[in-house]
């Protein structure tokens, strides 16, 4: 298996997930096969998309606040949800 990308059956990716993930870790990537056709790939997260994601997340959280008038409850809205 090259040491940046490797090809695994889906079969094979499941019966060594825990391994595959492992490696996935260390920086290698997978590229998983079903029928001779690539239906996936296993790679390892980037830290600057994560990041990234984070400040949109925040972002979006302000907008959303900007758009609910007074003061928010959270007691009152955990409640609202138990109704449901």
């Amino acid at each position: 298996m090259d040491s940046h990308t490797g090809e695994v059956s889906a079969f094979e990716a499941k019966t060594r997930l825990s391994e595959l993930l492992r490696e996935t870790e260390k920086g290698v990537s997978f590229r998983i096969f079903r029928y001779g056709k690539e239906v996936a790939r296993l790679i390892p997260p980037s830290k600057e998309d994560t990041k990234q994601n984070l400040k949109q997340v925040l972002a979006s959280f302000q907008e959303i606040r900007g758009h609910v008038p007074g003061k928010i409850k959270i007691r009152e809205l955990i409640e609202e949800g138990r109704r449901f």
